[in-house]
């Protein structure tokens, strides 16, 4: 059997709050929405950036509790441009509440935040290495793409396991075989 990822769904306290941080802050459009079973609310609200899934995320505004989410680290996002990441940086610095942290692991350079309930998202661009995880240094999301890509080189290419992306995918495509 072979499982790709699908969705995420989220107990949320101020629904109103979430689904405008997520649309209007992160791109997420509303594909469906309505009530669990047969009676009134809780409503459930689906949300996709993708075209060909009918939901990436859901959340149902069930959440009582005061406390910061405890059984989730985070949810991540892959992005295809660096620029997107950027982009998303700057954006989240206008948000009331987000805490923003750049992290490189060395085959990404991600943005980790909170949504407005604390709920963790990284948001990542690969690279074009592979390093063993797991490991992290903060980096400097000011950097041009071309910048990035040698301050990653700099700081991971003295790891062993330093490679290729290609290679490294290479060798688990062929095991899987």
């Amino acid at each position: 059997m072979k499982l790709t990822w699908s969705h995420a769904v989220l107990y949320v306290r101020d629904l109103d709050k979430m689904l405008d941080f997520y649309t209007n802050v992160l791109g997420f459009e509303i594909t469906d929405r309505g009530p669990l079973g047969d009676s009134t609310p809780p409503e459930i609200i689906f949300l996709s950036q993708n075209p060909d899934e009918h939901h990436q995320l859901a959340m149902i505004d069930t959440r009582k509790d005061e406390d910061a989410p405890n059984s989730v680290n985070h949810v991540a996002f892959r992005t295809p441009a660096f620029a997107d990441v950027k982009s998303l940086f700057e954006k989240l610095q206008t948000v009331d509440g987000v805490n923003v942290g750049p992290l490189s692991h060395g085959n990404t350079l991600s943005i980790y935040f909170n949504d407005p309930e604390g709920n963790g998202i990284e948001v990542f661009w690969d690279t074009p290495w592979h390093v063993a995880q797991p490991q992290g240094k903060p980096w400097d999301v000011s950097m041009e793409e071309e910048q990035a890509l040698a301050w990653v080189k700099e700081n991971f290419d003295h790891e062993e396991t330093f490679e290729p992306r290609e290679d490294y995918y290479g060798r688990r495509n062929d095991a899987a075989g």
